[in-house]
């Protein structure tokens, strides 16, 4: 759906559908939605004191102009905000939601575009800049589809484009600056989801490399691909060890975007496994399906750096993630088996169905020889966490605790919220063996940070944050809720948004 600004007044906007919104427990309308509900005579606040419009969050209620002269649009929705007294996180969720919900109703109701206020802008308290933008984004992730091996199925209808209405020039003027970053952001957290969601027969370890060399082509970066031979080469044992079971090669990514006059580098590195079945320690047949999410970390390493490159983020990004399947055969890994990686430590395979951590221990082991400022790690890592923290919270664990307070800053502004577990020392005597320097899991207990203390193994001294976002990654049918800006079922494209809030902060401090 395009994002279109247009300079007019509310009552002067010629629209299929306009959205305006309230707040729950406001009686008589104001700023917008009071010049509407003048020119409806007074319908919504009517509608407000019969009960039928509250402002409850997530509820929109269609108003039909039914040809008013004094209203150029057709019919009318007005959103519902939540309290005025809700904390900061909540009213801008809050309004996520509302532009989330009213797109959602103009594609239900089949037309074709419509027109809509920011929300929160106003008596709401939010900058222009951070309402604007999710209001924006919202709207567009709202109507996200993924159709691409539909065909007798394939949905008929799509709204075209949405107009963020404003009657000030000087807003207009920066209401079209944060459009254009709303769509690149939405460009990208749709790559990831398309990646993420796609089948693994067709998502394999070659098409995202493929796709890092067509972000590389498109923005002017920099793309190193290695393959097996290299991967050989270089000991990226790891990498190897659990591709050992695969026909499908593996490939190893490093893709680089360099900011003119930045003095800070960002590593961001993502785990790669196009497929999981386990391995040799194989997992239960139901759901496997959903195994083809478990490169959520490396679609997400691509999606940012693609926004980082054309919202030109005024730091130097460095993406790093290696691909591969993790499949049982005569030549799999096993359990038992000792393996060295790129940095030298070595590790005693216990369970196969821990892959992530060993190919990401080559991975951000590259990441820190090139001596960037910080790592960022994302990982549809343990189930653990997910049971530790659902659906709703990724998971984060960190060497560093002032990265990790602008990452959970960050979170909180852009939405995809953190949870920060403790790296105590006590943890690590769970990955300890006799066999090798580090095991590859620690049992059930506490599963989420001993995979994060085994991942500490290999960054050495550079400030780190881990992400597990294997509860937040994707949303399943079996969820209570799932926020209306995400598909249900379907990928979230978690994480882009935060890294693009959290650079913001992190290239001054």
């Amino acid at each position: 759906m395009e994002l279109r600004v247009q300079q007019a007044s509310v009552t002067e906007i010629d629209t299929p559908l306009l959205v305006v919104n309230l707040f729950e427990g406001v009686t008589e309308p104001g700023g917008a939605s009071g010049a509407v509900d003048r020119a409806l005579g007074g319908q919504i606040s009517r509608l407000i004191a019969e009960g039928e419009i509250t402002g409850e969050p997530a509820t929109v209620t269609v108003i039909h102009a039914n040809g008013n002269g004094n209203l150029k649009a057709q019919r009318v929705a007005v959103v519902g905000l939540g309290k005025q007294s809700d904390t900061e996180q909540e009213r801008l969720e809050n309004l996520r939601v509302a532009a989330a919900v009213a797109a959602r109703k103009v594609r239900d109701l089949k037309l074709d575009s419509y027109a809509t206020i920011v929300h929160g802008a106003g008596i709401g308290g939010f900058p222009l800049d951070a309402a604007a933008r999710a209001t924006m984004e919202s709207s567009v992730l709202a109507l996200y589809r993924y159709e691409l091996f539909k065909e007798a199925t394939k949905s008929r209808h799509d709204v075209g484009h949405v107009t963020v209405v404003e009657q000030d020039a000087e807003r207009v003027r920066q209401l079209e600056q944060q459009a254009e970053v709303a769509r690149l952001t939405c460009e990208a957290v749709m790559k990831v989801r398309d990646l993420s969601v796609g089948p693994g027969n067709y998502v394999t370890p070659t098409f995202l490399a493929d796709t890092a060399r067509e972000i590389a082509d498109k923005y002017g970066l920099e793309v190193t691909v290695w393959g097996k031979d290299e991967l050989r080469t270089r000991g990226m044992n790891a990498i190897l060890a659990v591709n050992a079971g695969s026909a499908q090669p593996p490939a190893f990514v490093a893709l680089k975007y360099t900011a003119p006059g930045a003095r800070k580098t960002l590593a961001v590195v993502g785990k790669g496994i196009t497929f999981d079945s386990g391995g040799i320690s194989i997992k239960p047949a139901e759901n496997m399906e959903y195994m083809r999410h478990d490169m959520t970390g490396a679609a997400t390493v691509l999606g940012f750096v693609q926004l980082a490159a054309a919202t030109r983020l005024p730091v130097n990004v460095l993406g790093v993630f290696a691909a591969t399947e993790n499949l049982p055969s005569g030549s799999s890994y096993k359990p038992g088996d000792v393996f060295k990686a790129y940095n030298g430590k070595t590790m005693e395979i216990v369970n196969t169905d821990a892959e992530g951590r060993v190919i990401l221990s080559d991975s951000l082991a590259y990441a820190a020889e090139q001596k960037p400022d910080a790592i960022v790690d994302f990982a549809t890592l343990t189930g653990a966490c997910q049971v530790a923290l659902g659906d709703h919270a990724t998971g984060l664990m960190s060497n560093n605790q002032a990265l990790a307070n602008l990452v959970l800053a960050a979170g909180e502004k852009s939405g995809d919220r953190c949870w920060q577990l403790p790296l105590w020392k006590v943890y690590a005597e769970q990955i300890k063996t006799s066999m090798a320097d580090v095991r590859n899991t620690g049992g059930r207990r506490a599963g989420a940070i001993t995979a994060g203390l085994f991942l500490k193994e290999f960054v050495g001294d550079i400030p780190w944050v881990h992400l597990d976002i294997a509860g937040t990654a994707y949303a399943d049918g079996d969820q209570t809720y799932v926020a209306p800006y995400n598909p249900k079922p379907g990928a979230t494209g978690v994480g882009v948004r935060l890294m693009w809030h959290l650079c913001q902060a992190w290239k001054d401090a």
